[in-house]
């Protein structure tokens, strides 16, 4: 009975989780819209961009709203906002409505990211909230693994890649009716009101700002090599688009296996030591990458990328709630402006790949990130 009560209470939260995986679409997203609209690389990564642009300006105000109206009814609006997105470009397709979902969709997934995990928090015990984020890392990537196969398929079969909208769309409406007839709790709500400089004070601590650069270095991974992926396929074994999109999905395959594996590894095991694992697999990935030169080669080493980028955000932000439990919702605020480094990092990795012809530039600024998690691995607490 127990167990049948936690199932009901976590089930709308994952369906939110997989609706937070569609954050991931913009990879794949950027590579149609680079082709369809004849653009360079420094130009199409205006996208990916716009999206994570967002978790840079609205993360700090969500946590702040979410102090106002709970946890719950801020995840209720990340998905109405998430469904304009994904209704815009099947209303209007041009290069200024793409950026204008693109935007809305980084506006939603931002106030998505900060609310989820907090309530999240209020559900589970917190010698169970990093498996069981990652557990949800797990469900957010099989969105992101199925997008590049649904966009691929609905070109293919139905002669236009956006039918990949209306299909994630009609899940964030089942996500909205899920949580609005739930009856999730919403504990740990003695937080109370915080100001933007109380919030961002938090930095001071120690822990809490080497995790926000460590968001800020995952998630500039995440982004750039599903970005990336496909244009190496492209660029070293002149493979067509719609051939070359099934790299990003090879990432999020593996990714997704590593957040499965994750979440019973840490239930039972220390985190720390996981952490380091996962980096080193990267570390290797990448390596790899720069010299790949077949189908087989590229995928394994796409493929130890996302089994290694998999497990480092539940990881960097459980220790960062657990950090200061009273300040959950400006801590998770903190944590998903990191997010930005989605923006960042694909702007830097377009204009090196545009300096240096090719996408060696993307590769060696996306390994600049993994540098930084493995000097980042002693300072995680034991």
């Amino acid at each position: 009975m127990k167990e049948m009560n936690m199932i009901r209470k976590l089930f709308p939260v994952m369906v939110a989780f997989f609706v937070m995986g569609f954050v991931d679409l913009v990879g794949i997203a950027t590579n149609y819209a680079k082709a369809d609209f004849e653009l360079s690389d420094t130009l199409a990564n205006l996208f990916p961009s716009m999206v994570f642009f967002w978790f840079l300006i609205a993360s700090v105000p969500t946590g702040l709203l979410m102090n106002r109206i709970g946890r719950r009814k801020t995840v209720l609006i990340s998905l109405a906002v998430t469904i304009a997105s994904l209704l815009l470009p099947l209303i209007s397709y041009s290069f200024a409505s793409m950026l204008i979902s693109f935007s809305l969709l980084g506006i939603g997934n931002t106030l998505m990211q900060v609310s989820l995990n907090p309530l999240l928090s209020g559900i589970v015990s917190n010698e169970r909230l990093a498996s069981s984020m990652t557990f949800g890392q797990f469900v957010k990537a099989i969105a992101s693994f199925t997008a590049p196969l649904i966009a691929a398929w609905a070109a293919a079969s139905l002669g236009d890649w956006k039918y990949l909208f209306p299909v994630f769309m009609s899940v964030a409406v089942l996500g909205i009716v899920c949580l609005g007839f739930s009856q999730t709790e919403e504990k740990g709500g003695e937080e109370g009101s915080s100001t933007f400089a109380q919030c961002f004070a938090l930095l001071g601590n120690k822990l809490i700002l080497l995790s926000f650069l460590g968001i800020i270095c995952h998630v500039g991974i995440d982004v750039g090599i599903n970005v990336t992926a496909p244009k190496l396929l492209i660029e070293r074994l002149h493979m067509p688009l719609a051939s070359a999109g099934y790299a990003a999905s090879v990432y999020f395959l593996f990714r997704t296996g590593g957040c499965l594996l994750g979440a019973f590894v840490l239930a039972r095991y220390p985190s720390k030591l996981f952490f380091l694992v996962s980096v080193l697999c990267m570390a290797a990935g990448f390596g790899g990458l720069f010299f790949a030169d077949s189908r087989l080669l590229i995928y394994a080493c796409i493929g130890l990328t996302g089994f290694g980028n998999a497990n480092i955000f539940p990881v960097i932000v459980s220790r960062a709630l657990l950090c200061m439990p009273g300040k959950k919702n400006e801590v998770s605020a903190l944590m998903v402006m990191g997010l930005f480094g989605g923006t960042i990092f694909p702007l830097l990795m377009g204009v090196c790949s545009d300096m240096t012809g090719n996408q060696s530039g993307a590769l060696l600024i996306m390994s600049a990130g993994v540098l930084y998690l493995l000097t980042f691995y002693p300072g995680l607490k034991r």
